[in-house]
């Protein structure tokens, strides 16, 4: 068993005891989000890094939801789904910085050459960010470095 699924195991056996309601109906959608990744397609069990990539998909549909909830006026809902994330985040990896990213995405740029198009480059930072980065925010940096040029 990965040793970050253990650490989510603990901690919402910890919520539990603690009485924390909002937390630990966060780690159990967690970790059901985790089993059925793990039973979906090929049996297999979910490494850390597999685990970190389903974290950022959760975060990612919590800021969505929370999005269209305060679009539409229902700032509880929102204020539900943001703390939700803000739960999931502390299972992230440390978020890289500006200057870290920036760093990140020339070495790819170097790395993929002279004539560097977004999808290689992308492909590149993408592994080399391994989940420390929003997609998005990898994306956009990418985009104006490639711009730049």
């Amino acid at each position: 068993m990965s040793d970050l699924k253990n650490q989510i195991r603990a901690d919402l056996k910890e919520a539990m005891k603690a009485r924390e309601k909002e937390r630990t109906a966060t780690l159990r959608m967690l970790l059901a989000a985790i089993q059925t990744e793990e039973v979906s397609g090929t049996k297999h069990e979910a490494s850390d890094a597999d685990i970190v990539k389903l974290i950022a998909r959760e975060i990612k549909k919590r800021n969505e939801s929370a999005e269209v909830y305060a679009a539409n006026g229902r700032q509880e809902l929102a204020d539900t789904e943001l703390a939700e994330a803000k739960i999931l985040a502390d299972y992230q990896p440390k978020q890289l910085s500006d200057d870290e990213l920036a760093s990140l995405v020339h070495s790819a740029i170097a790395e993929a050459g002279p004539e560097a198009k977004m999808g290689p480059v992308m492909q590149l930072a993408t592994q080399a960010a391994a989940g420390r980065v929003d997609g998005k925010r990898l994306s956009t940096a990418v985009r104006n470095a490639l711009a730049a040029q």
